[in-house]
């Protein structure tokens, strides 16, 4: 009896307290202001996903070991809006580049990375917010050491390479076929761009991006992740401490975006890049990134033609 009343309450105790662990730990941000022109709600919820190059809290032992350089202040490797409807439309992650020339309030049309650079999440989301005409509901951020260390935490992820990566401008080398990438192999796969395997430089990378996303978050969602408590634990305790959030995100928000980009390696989300005119990524189709953001934000199905690697 007492083994089965362990057996039962375990659980329970273990999964409240590293709920409010994790609550408790994730770094937060003020929520963001409200300012003349904002977009108003529209249906479904928004997330701004930031993949952050800073390089604060890695000693230099550490950033050398994820070739990560040593650049001052802060700027972006990844911009992502996610999509959660309110129907039973798929959700949608849509990559920005970022070398994106787009109007950033104060400071004319720029690289829409200089948002970040220059005013942090708060300047980024109203840039973006202007520029898509969607309302972002919530931010979640993370930076190269916290990324490393979320998938180090699930023991690496799976993934098949078509063929070699090697990065001409670090020197660093991914062999192709399938194989289980450790944090610093991750974090060297999601930044390469100068590469014979990413021709299209930035937009390869966003697709390969996205591509990690989902089979990092299918690990992390896996039952093997799920009912081993080590593996829970570690996940959670390196996730809290790498990302973060605003101050009106809770867990439950987190755990609501990750439920539904669970789908990605199974084609259950819509992936795709904002419509550009050409390679370089600088210049998004008027029309056409028009046209998309208004189904999003309408929880309307995303058409063939406007799904992009």
């Amino acid at each position: 009896m007492l083994v089965l009343l362990v057996l039962v309450l375990f659980p329970l105790v273990f999964g409240g307290w590293l709920w409010f662990h994790v609550d408790s730990s994730i770094n937060r941000i003020s929520a963001f202001p409200d300012y003349s022109g904002r977009p108003e709600a529209g249906a479904g919820t928004n997330w701004l996903i930031v993949g952050s190059d800073s390089r604060d809290g890695l000693d230099p032992e550490t950033a050398e070991a994820l070739h990560v350089g040593a650049a001052e202040g802060q700027r972006t490797d990844t911009i992502m809006v996610a999509h959660v409807p309110d129907n039973d439309t798929p959700p949608t992650l849509i990559s920005l580049p970022r070398d994106s020339h787009v109007p950033v309030p104060g400071h004319g049309r720029t690289m829409i990375n200089a948002a970040f650079a220059i005013g942090g999440p708060e300047l980024l989301a109203r840039t973006v917010e202007q520029a898509t005409g969607l309302r972002i509901d919530h931010y979640a951020e993370i930076g190269f050491g916290g990324f490393a260390g979320l998938v180090d935490a699930v023991g690496g992820v799976e993934l098949c390479l078509d063929e070699e990566m090697h990065d001409t401008k670090t020197g660093q080398t991914l062999p192709g076929g399938c194989q289980t990438l450790d944090g610093e192999q991750a974090l060297t796969f999601v930044r390469m761009r100068y590469s014979d395997a990413t021709p299209r430089s930035d937009l390869d990378r966003v697709a390969n991006q996205r591509k990690f996303i989902g089979a990092l978050v299918e690990e992390a969602s896996s039952v093997g992740t799920l009912i081993n408590p080590f593996t829970t634990y570690a996940l959670a305790d390196q996730g809290a401490q790498a990302l973060t959030m605003l101050d009106s995100d809770g867990t439950s928000d987190l755990l609501s975006l990750a439920w539904a980009l669970r789908g990605i390696s199974s084609g259950g989300v819509v992936t795709t890049t904002v419509p550009v005119t050409d390679a370089t990524a600088h210049r998004w189709d008027k029309e056409q990134a028009s046209e998309l953001f208004e189904l999003v934000n309408g929880d309307q199905p995303i058409p063939e033609d406007l799904i992009a690697e």
